[in-house]
């Protein structure tokens, strides 16, 4: 396969990358699936990173405002500064980033190996979807970002702990979280993208480590094209999702992970 191609197979890795990790339907489920179906071989642990990253970049770009509001106002928390929203909003997202990294240190070796499998992909998929579909359809949907108390974030952090199995979806566990905590549909997906921060910081963090040892070789145009793509294919899907969220609710992203399902069955069973 000559380099164009191989680029031409990252830049749409980088762009599937960017589209799914904050739409409800398992960004890494198709990181995972795309080199099986499409016959390509598996792009590797360095090309993930930085499609993660370029994701990384991408929230912290779109909610730069939110941060530069919730950042300060946790530290000045620490120093006996009021515990105003944005301070306990900060300190919820890093309490519900807790469960998912213990979680990652303890079992990485079985999520990295044994649950890159497309059947229990395809399990993941439909069970979650399902699971999803009766949390938008009854959840209340009556609470705001500044209801949110220490038990909300305990049980999202929770939730967010399963998306470690591929299919289950990091943005689609804790929306689910969410609006069965009775938050409204946008409540639930801010806090779900706010949350990717830590989230997709500690996992980048940690295969950057495993990977960038002395001796790896690189190609710094390839991680360019994944990251670039995988960043303008974040900002938009963040900045359209929130947009439509409340028009569209989770239906037609729960029909998605029901085809999904049903296909990779078919093609793997």
């Amino acid at each position: 396969m000559d380099n164009s191609l191989d680029y031409l197979h990252l830049l749409i890795l980088g762009l599937v990358q960017g589209l799914t990790e904050f739409l409800p339907v398992s960004s890494s489920a198709h990181l995972i699936l795309l080199p099986k179906i499409a016959g390509w071989p598996d792009q590797g642990l360095a090309y993930d990173v930085f499609a993660h990253l370029g994701s990384l970049i991408a929230v912290i770009t779109y909610f730069r405002s939110d941060l530069l509001r919730i950042i300060p106002a946790g530290v000045n928390s620490l120093r006996g500064g009021p515990a105003s929203n944005d301070a306990r909003l900060c300190w919820y997202l890093i309490i519900a980033t807790v469960p998912i990294a213990i979680v990652g240190l303890l079992f990485h070796e079985v999520i990295s190996t044994v649950f890159r499998n497309p059947l229990l992909i395809a399990c993941t998929s439909i069970i979650f979807a399902l699971i999803l579909w009766l949390a938008d359809v009854m959840g209340g949907r009556c609470r705001n970002e500044s209801s949110l108390v220490m038990k909300d974030a305990v049980w999202i952090g929770m939730a967010q702990a399963l998306a470690l199995v591929p299919g289950t979806s990091r943005s689609g566990i804790t929306m689910t979280a969410g609006l069965i905590l009775g938050l409204d549909r946008h409540a639930a997906a801010r806090f779900s993208f706010l949350l990717s921060l830590p989230a997709i910081g500690l996992a980048g963090g940690y295969e950057m480590y495993q990977y960038f040892q002395p001796g790896t070789e690189t190609d710094a145009f390839a991680f360019i094209i994944v990251l670039t793509a995988s960043a303008v294919s974040s900002w938009c899907a963040i900045k359209f999702f929130l947009a439509l969220i409340e028009r569209t609710g989770m239906l037609p992203y729960v029909i998605y992970r029901l085809f999904l399902g049903a296909v990779l069955f078919y093609l793997f069973l």
